[in-house]
Parts: structure tokens; C-alpha cells; sequence
């Protein structure tokens, strides 16, 4: 049984890695519901919180039926980030993570994210204001290093679990390589397989089967995977990950009713918790993904992206279901 604290997590948890404009409550609550075992909201700037500003704090928005589930925030001050973890444990999650991974420029060059892997003490000392100001168990999501002359984290990951972070999801690239070229597991092994480690160690990067996932499994030994970019209009691969593992039998893809149904539910929820407005408009980026593979999809993508009628979209997404096919493999 892996645990974070006492939350248990199960035999080899899959976890949802946190996609800024992606993993909000609509696109975790079809994750949640398709086997993902622990899953966090969006970063949320620290700034924000503590200045009140109107987007972060609607992110600090967890359901009950998520949890477990984690608030991740990022930035580049210490006193702002302890603040800001008081500001997360308020709003009631299982967890608190911190971002010390986020390699896109607006994040990094500011200080935040993973800049912090450019100043290993002060990343060290940030999360420790941030262990002492919060009942809640704290976690850290990073990178193997900032460049290739700067891979440390086996010596980082021994230092955040000295001052009592609870868990370490690490993804297999530098800052530098932001996701360009195949990630590096073996590095996340040796911090797994390092006898001074008692915290679970979750693997990221390039998991996008249930063949890899096994794969990766057996041969890194981490006590988990986090996967993001894989869940993106394809939720189904938790549950798919989990049967194989259990099993060593791929489960049948979606079929097209319901990649349609679950289309469905995603944009239902996103008009429940965003309202109308940018209800429709951010699922926007989601049609594509969902449908991926479809073919001669691209007017009915047109119609589902340029469409401000909530009835429009539903019975295109009807239509979808009812006079499209997949092309055979």
C-alpha cells in the first residue's frame, strides 16, 4: 500500500499531474472517474492567492468526489509561498504540493517553478516555511536538474525529505530540455532505489501506454506514475494502465459513442462550473484531442470550436456519435 501520510493510495497509484488550462474540476472529474487514484488542481501563483486575484483563487475550487486531490502553487518568494500554503490549506485539500518543475518561460524566468533547481538552498528552504505552515501533508513536484551540468536530484530529493515533505513526483527531463527528447527514468530510479529514501517516489515523463507504464514500472521501481499529457482527451488510460497491470490484457479502445459520452460530460461540467461563457469557449481546446484519429472530423471540429450555442454543441456532438466512424486500423 503506498501512502502519502496516512492517505493511502493504493497497490501503485496513477496520478494526475497538474496541466495549467488543463486538469481544472471538469477535466479531473472525468479523470477521476476513469481511475486516476490522486490528482492535483492547476499551479496557482502565490501571488495571486495572497492578493486575492480573482483566477487563482477560483482554482482553490475542490470537490469532494476528487479527493484525494492536492492544491499545487509555485513562486519565487519564500514569505509569499509560506502565505500562500496557509491561504490552500483553508480551502480543504488532502495535500499541498509544491511546483519546482514548470519549465515554461513566464514561470522560470521569474524565479519560480523550475528556477528554484538553479538554487537548491533556497528551494530547500522554501519548502520548509512551507512544511511548518500547514497541518497538511506537503509534497514536491521537480525536475532531474535546471542543464545537463546541474542533475542533483538525488542529493535534492534527500534534502526535502530531511526537512519532511511526504512524497516526490519527479519528471525525467531538465528545465532545459522542457519536452524535447525522451525522458530520463534512470536518474528517478536512483533516488527511488537510494536506501536513505522512505517517501514515495512517483515517476513523470513519456508515459503514454499501458505497455510503457508496466514497462516503466518494473524496470524503475517508482511506487507510482504521474501522467499528464497521455489524460488529455483520453482519460480512459488510467483504468487502461490499471487492467493491464493486473491482467497483461490490453483493454479495447473507446469506442466513438463514448469518446462522445465522456466529450459530453467534460463539456457539461465545464459549463457548471465556468458558466456559459467560458464554458464553451475553453473546451474549445479539448474537441481535437477527444476525437483525435476521427476522420473527416475537421468541419464538425469547426463547427464545435466556432459554435456560442449550447444546443448547437450538444447535438453536433450528437452527430458525431450518430454519422461518424473511425477509419479502419
Amino acid at each position: 500500500m503506498v501512502k502519502i501520510a496516512n492517505i493511502e493510495l493504493g497497490e501503485f497509484p496513477l496520478l494526475l499531474a497538474p496541466m495549467e488550462d488543463v486538469s481544472d474540476p471538469p477535466f479531473r472529474k472525468v479523470c477521476k472517474a476513469n481511475g486516476a487514484d490522486l490528482m492535483y488542481t492547476e499551479f496557482i501563483s502565490s501571488e495571486g492567492l495572497i492578493r486575492d486575484a480573482a483566477k487563482s483563487v477560483q482554482k482553490l475550487d475542490i470537490f469532494d468526489y476528487e479527493r484525494p486531490i492536492g492544491i499545487q502553487i509555485f513562486g519565487s518568494d519564500i514569505e509569499s509561498m509560506r502565505e500562500a500554503a496557509i491561504v490552500s490549506s483553508q480551502a480543504g485539500p488532502d495535500l499541498i504540493d509544491i511546483n519546482y518543475g514548470c519549465p515554461v518561460k513566464n514561470v522560470a524566468c521569474k524565479g519560480a517553478g523550475a528556477a528554484l533547481l538553479r538554487d537548491i538552498p533556497k528551494m530547500v528552504k522554501m519548502t520548509e516555511e512551507i512544511v511548518k505552515a500547514t497541518n497538511l501533508p506537503v509534497t514536491v513536484k521537480t525536475r532531474l536538474g535546471w542543464d545537463e551540468n546541474t542533475k542533483y536530484i538525488v542529493e535534492t530529493a534527500e534534502r526535502l525529505q530531511d526537512i519532511g515533505i511526504q512524497a516526490l513526483s519527479i519528471h525525467g527531463r531538465t528545465r532545459v530540455q522542457m519536452y524535447k527528447g525522451e525522458a530520463d527514468w534512470s536518474l528517478i530510479a536512483e533516488v527511488k532505489n537510494n536506501p536513505r529514501m522512505k517517501i514515495p517516489i512517483f515517476g513523470n515523463g513519456d508515459i503514454d501506454s499501458p505497455q510503457k507504464a508496466l514497462e516503466y514500472r518494473n524496470r524503475y521501481g517508482v511506487d507510482g506514475i504521474m501522467i499528464g499529457r497521455a489524460s488529455i482527451g483520453y482519460p480512459w488510460v488510467f483504468n487502461e494502465i490499471k487492467h493491464y497491470m493486473k491482467t497483461g490484457e490490453l483493454l479495447a479502445g473507446p469506442t466513438l459513442e463514448e469518446r462522445v459520452e465522456v466529450c459530453r460530460q467534460h463539456f457539461t461540467h465545464s459549463l457548471e462550473w465556468k458558466g456559459e461563457k467560458l464554458g464553451i469557449f475553453e473546451m474549445r481546446r479539448h474537441y481535437t484531442n477527444y476525437f483525435r484519429g476521427l476522420p473527416h472530423f475537421k468541419p464538425l471540429r469547426m463547427r464545435l470550436v466556432q459554435s456560442e450555442d449550447i444546443n448547437e454543441i450538444y447535438d453536433t456532438l450528437h452527430e458525431i456519435a450518430q454519422t461518424m466512424s473511425y477509419a479502419e486500423a
